[in-house]
């Protein structure tokens, strides 16, 4: 799978690329028509404490699944963004025809 990581008012991590990188090998493992992701890490000023966020846009064929999280740390954002795709990975599946 092809990882492509973008930054927004966070500096360049490479432990936190690894771990991203782990997450979405465990989920390229159980859905192994995912081709591409596309992460997104920012901050942002909010009037609430949870000012990182972590967004994943993963490509396959059809339409692309999206999630997004605040948190208040990255690592908290990114388990909770595989979460919410992992879910969506699983009803993608359940609708794909097997020819």
């Amino acid at each position: 799978m092809q990882i492509i990581y973008e930054y927004d008012d966070v500096m360049a991590s490479q432990g936190l690329e690894n771990l991203v990188k782990e997450k979405l090998e465990t989920l390229e493992k159980k859905y192994d028509f995912v081709h591409r992701a596309d992460v997104f890490l920012k901050t942002e000023n909010r009037t609430n404490d949870k000012e990182m966020i972590c967004d994943i846009r993963l490509s396959m064929p059809g339409p692309r699944i999206f999630a997004s999280t605040n948190a208040d740390t990255f690592q908290a954002a990114l388990a909770e963004t595989i979460k919410d795709l992992e879910d969506q990975l699983e009803k993608r599946k359940q609708k794909m025809k097997h020819y």
